[in-house]
């Protein structure tokens, strides 16, 4: 970012606290093993609104009912303490629900419309419009969420979540935005809405394994060096942020292509298909990823939680007989959607047996595909509008990548990526030559 010539100005920052003193019996939050999995790792949320959506509106306007969404979600208002082990205090991480509060970012855009900034595509410049979040290295000062307002010289706005993953995962992100614009128009919303489980993953009650199994480390995780109380991965190489607009007329083309009249799901297609772009790609000076990680929602499991990362599904691909850049892509997509191999109680046991201490990746552990067709991120309206464009990114992603397919507002899908810079072009080289799509 340094080198981007900076497109906003004007930036205020303040803080918005629960309406109500958080009660004694709430005062201690203990995060899940699922949760602490995620703790290097950051969600970016980004939606823009036109005038007719924002226009009147204040500040005031729109901190008000954050009194009341913070009294809901009371621990993304605290700050993270570690229980003393009698070590020096450097034991399993939980949150303090001290009502320290979310912090508010207020900036301006003179110099751009709405429609202008969009038309740039130009995911550098995106990042101005969402805090720039990391915990630490004084925790217990970090807040868990920033909300970033941005008004345009059209009169649009843009609202960036920055959200630290430990809290939960995309759709708890999407959910805490929506209920705070169901709050601003006057829907009530009962504590009891909000029931923030303590269960383990499902998955693991419903089948326990024995801790003695953890034998190894899941191809799914990457452990790396003790980060301390600066929870940032340290960046070995260059990355990269970029976006691709598939229409629905491309994805249909696409699907068709690839599986013919067979029913699949287009986000195992879009994997499939950029699996084996980046094979090509990588081929060219490394080896090809032959392991992928599928990162999933659980569609059965309830939304109506406070926060969690308990419903996520952590998945592993491995192409054993399979030379990804040569194999068809249909039986690449048939890979993806029929022979998975869930990790996910292992992660989740591997981290009970080791108290939540050590520090792992899992985005960019191996590439890695994210699954957010089904997020309800144009559920978040003002003045009973959508928002015209809404995104979702990962921060904190190791070498390997990430992937996220998202719904588009007019069909088709959104796909971000954050891969090493000298990819980049080589991916958006044949997505231009063999699906069009720039």
């Amino acid at each position: 970012m340094d080198h981007v010539e900076k497109l906003i100005s004007d930036v205020k920052l303040s803080s918005v606290v629960p309406g109500r003193i958080t009660g004694d019996d709430k005062l201690q939050h203990e995060f899940t093993n699922m949760d602490l999995i995620m703790k290097l790792h950051y969600i970016k949320a980004l939606y823009f609104f036109k005038n007719d959506a924002v226009e009147g509106l204040h500040i005031h306007d729109l901190k008000l009912p954050m009194f009341n969404l913070l009294e809901l979600y009371y621990p993304t208002s605290g700050r993270i303490r570690r229980c003393d082990d009698g070590d020096g205090g450097g034991g399993r991480p939980f949150i303090k629900c001290n009502d320290g509060g979310v912090r508010i970012v207020e900036a301006k855009c003179k110099n751009k419309t709405i429609d202008e900034w969009l038309a740039m595509n130009d995911n550098d410049h995106d990042e101005e419009l969402v805090y720039d979040q990391l915990l630490g290295p004084e925790l217990g000062f970090s807040p868990l969420v920033f909300i970033q307002f941005t008004w345009f010289k059209c009169g649009g706005m843009s609202i960036g979540l920055s959200w630290a993953h430990i809290l939960g995962d995309s759709f708890s992100a999407s959910n805490f935005l929506n209920m705070w614009a169901k709050i601003m128009v006057g829907q009530l919303i009962s504590p009891q809405f909000l029931h923030k489980s303590t269960n383990t993953n499902k998955l693991i009650n419903n089948n326990p394994i024995l801790l003695s199994i953890v034998g190894k480390l899941p191809f799914s995780l990457k452990r790396v060096d003790p980060v301390g109380d600066h929870w940032k991965i340290t960046d070995t190489i260059k990355m990269q942020s970029h976006s691709f607009h598939i229409t629905q007329k491309q994805l249909n083309q696409l699907i068709s292509k690839v599986c013919g009249t067979y029913k699949v799901k287009p986000f195992d297609v879009i994997c499939a298909t950029m699996w084996k772009m980046l094979a090509k790609v990588r081929g060219e000076y490394s080896s090809e990823p032959a392991i992928v990680t599928i990162i999933r929602g659980d569609d059965n499991e309830t939304t109506e939680v406070m926060s969690s990362n308990n419903q996520v599904i952590i998945s592993i691909v491995e192409a054993d007989d399979v030379k990804v850049s040569e194999a068809d892509t249909s039986e690449l997509t048939e890979l993806i959607a029929e022979k998975t191999v869930d990790e996910t109680r292992v992660v989740e046991e591997l981290m009970e047996k080791e108290n939540g201490i050590p520090d792992f990746i899992v985005y960019g552990a191996n590439l890695t595909f994210v699954n957010l067709e089904e997020a309800k991120i144009y559920d978040l309206e003002l003045r009973g509008k959508q928002p015209i464009f809404a995104s979702y990114n990962i921060s904190g992603v190791g070498d390997e990548g990430v992937i996220l397919v998202l719904p588009r507002l007019e069909g088709g899908r959104i796909v971000n990526l954050v891969l090493p810079q000298k990819q980049i072009e080589g991916l958006k080289n044949k997505m231009r030559e063999e699906l069009g799509v720039f």
